[in-house]
């Protein structure tokens, strides 16, 4: 009943300042243009001269609010006035628009009765709509071109899409345009060569009202397949690299042991061979020796053959060679006859021949008579 009897009041108070006889007062100076979100508060101020009995507002042709010197007259809670004096005695009337919607947006009038004179003003009710990448993290192969994508949808006006890239990367760029089908909606493309892991940020402002959205992404990059097959002989543990130098190691000290053993057995067999050549000149140096002393001795007599080294001697036979010579010829065979001592000759009788004895040996003794 309160709220019934408030509407009546309010409309009757129109109706008698509409009636009334004007005055001198009128509007000094308008409302200005107004740009907000969707959601926010709008507000425009109208400045009229002492005097004034009712001031109302309309939207899009629509009284919404009605405001008298001592209260406003509300009809919609989303429409309140404040109202102030400057110092030259004005009064300033201030309408508030809360929880601006898109539809709203359009010309703000603020009027006086019986005046002729008005304010215009024209409020737009941008709207932020969404802002995403398809995906939240992306995997891309180090140093290979590739793109990221990012979408504004529902967006009124359109934003303008820039990006922050938080990347060590070898070159970027980035471009726009409309998809296809969604007037109010644009595609930003970032085109990279990344070199390191990192942030993709996608940045949509709205500048007439200084208002932004951002949307990040992280960026993991990855060796290509051939540099991690180059890297992981690069990077073997300390384990293996030891285990690798000591294989080496054995490996050379058996190629060295190997090589040292091939020349000890090819020494060995060319000793061999040269022992037995040495040992084949010698006898035939021996058996030359022989048969020239045969053929010595025969030059220079027969040998008795009935002589008897048993019997009596007639001669003094020279004493044997000193030991270490006999031994000396024992040991070691050698191709020269062995040295003869001088022989001492005693005078025999008349009636025998003379006889001279060659000792070949101490243990045997043979004797030649000469003829």
């Amino acid at each position: 009943m309160e709220g019934g009897w408030k509407e009546v009041l309010a409309v009757l108070v129109v109706l008698a300042g509409l009636a009334a006889p004007g005055s001198g007062y009128q509007i000094i100076e308008g409302p200005h243009n107004a740009t907000v979100l969707e959601g926010s508060e709008a507000r425009f101020n109208c400045t009229v001269s002492p005097g004034w009995k009712l001031i109302m507002w309309t939207l899009k042709g629509t009284v919404v609010l009605s405001v008298t010197p001592r209260e406003p007259i509300i009809t919609n809670d989303r429409f309140t006035s404040e109202s102030y004096e400057d110092v030259g005695g004005n009064s300033i009337s201030e309408m508030i628009v809360h929880d601006a919607q898109p539809g709203d947006s359009g010309w703000v009038k603020c009027s006086l009765q019986n005046s002729d004179r008005e304010g215009l003003a024209f409020l737009a009710v941008q709207v932020m709509g969404a802002l995403y990448i398809p995906n939240d993290s992306i995997v891309v192969t180090e140093d290979e071109p590739c793109t990221v994508t990012c979408r504004a949808l529902g967006w009124s006006p359109l934003p303008n899409i820039s990006w922050e890239v938080a990347v060590p990367v070898s070159q970027s760029s980035y471009y726009s345009f409309l998809e296809p089908g969604e007037p109010r909606s644009t595609v930003s493309v970032l085109a990279l060569t990344p070199q390191g892991n990192g942030t993709l940020t996608c940045v949509a402002n709205l500048r007439s009202v200084q208002a932004h959205k951002a949307v990040a992404v992280n960026l993991t990059v990855v060796q290509s397949p051939s540099d991690n097959t180059e890297k992981s002989g690069a990077s073997l543990p300390t384990w293996a690299i030891a285990l690798l130098a000591v294989l080496c190691a054995s490996v050379f000290i058996l190629i060295v042991v190997l090589i040292v053993v091939f020349c000890c057995c090819c020494s060995s067999q060319r000793k061999k061979k040269e022992s037995v050549y040495q040992i084949k000149i010698r006898n035939s140096e021996k058996d030359n020796t022989k048969e020239g002393t045969s053929e010595t001795k025969l030059k220079n007599g027969n040998e008795n053959r009935a002589f008897s080294s048993d019997g009596p001697r007639a001669t003094q036979t020279a004493p044997p060679p000193p030991k270490s010579r006999e031994a000396r010829a024992q040991g070691q065979p050698s191709s020269s006859p062995p040295p003869q001592e001088p022989r001492k000759q005693q005078p025999a009788p008349a009636s025998r021949p003379q006889i001279s004895f060659n000792i070949a040996s101490p243990q045997k003794v043979r004797s030649a008579t000469l003829v």
